[in-house]
């Protein structure tokens, strides 16, 4: 070797990444990387199956953070024998793993156990999330998300398996309002309020629902190929029929992020 001359450096060229990594990596950015607190010995347990590393670590620090206690598991293998010797309370389960596929373990699992599974999946066609929960899921959420709203999904599974089935709501009451379920109508000092088929669609979400707060994509059937402003055009349209000031609106409340709430003085059940 001249005097002088460097050996060259050689460097390991990244592998490309399939577009569902990319996405799930965007998601995982937003999750805030904090010192994780010590959950509660009763809290709920939850096993993280995905094969991506990064997610699986900041799912478990972020959720460990919100109070619950946290198992993780690289693939579908990994999560058969942690779910051998625990009982969880609920599953997070990625769709695309190598090897045995989130569906198929959530098909395989539901022969076997009734316990509570929330798919994660990259896949942005109905027909697929269709799929997942015809498989036996009981939620879904699209990647990228916001893990406040994945939070907020395992709460309210949680809350329908703890607890007996709720009285099934006929109507709700907010300020001057009274929205009808069976009838989808809304009334206001006993006159009929004009809405849209696409206002009464809305309108019954919210009542069967009232005062939780409902992401944007649960609010309008196919929303991926809709789009979120069409649901906010949707929801400012419905404001000015039963606001004071839409643009200060006091019963169509706005949740950052996620999607809106109806807040409600009350609701009668059968």
């Amino acid at each position: 070797m001249r005097p002088g001359r460097r050996t060259p450096v050689r460097r390991a060229v990244p592998r490309a990444r399939h577009p569902s990594e990319v996405h799930a990596a965007r998601g995982a950015r937003d999750l805030v990387q904090e010192p994780a607190g010590v959950p509660a010995d009763d809290a709920a347990h939850l096993l993280i199956v995905d094969d991506d590393t990064r997610i699986r670590e900041l799912l478990d620090r972020y959720l460990k953070d919100q109070g619950f206690r946290v198992s993780t598991a690289a693939d579908a293998a990994e999560a058969r024998r942690k779910l051998e010797g625990i009982d969880f309370d609920l599953l997070v389960l990625d769709v695309m793993m190598p090897g045995e596929s989130g569906l198929a373990l959530t098909s395989t699992l539901r022969e076997i156990k009734t316990v509570p599974i929330l798919l994660l999946t990259a896949l942005s066609e109905s027909t697929d999330r269709i799929k997942g929960l015809e498989a036996g899921a009981d939620d879904y959420l699209p990647k990228p998300f916001d893990p406040r709203e994945l939070v907020l999904r395992i709460n309210n599974i949680l809350k329908r398996g703890g607890q007996p089935p709720a009285p099934k709501i006929e109507q709700v009451i907010f300020g001057p309002y009274t929205f009808v379920i069976a009838r989808r109508e809304l009334r206001k000092a006993g006159e009929t309020v004009r809405l849209t088929d696409r206002e009464r669609d809305i309108m019954t979400i919210f009542a069967e629902r009232p005062g939780e707060t409902v992401p944007r994509h649960e609010l309008v059937p196919d929303a991926q190929e809709v789009g979120e402003r069409t649901i906010d055009v949707q929801i400012n349209r419905l404001r000015r029929k039963i606001e004071d000031d839409p643009a200060n609106p006091v019963w169509l409340q706005t949740v950052r992020g996620i999607g809106y709430r109806l807040g409600v003085d009350a609701s009668a059940t059968s």
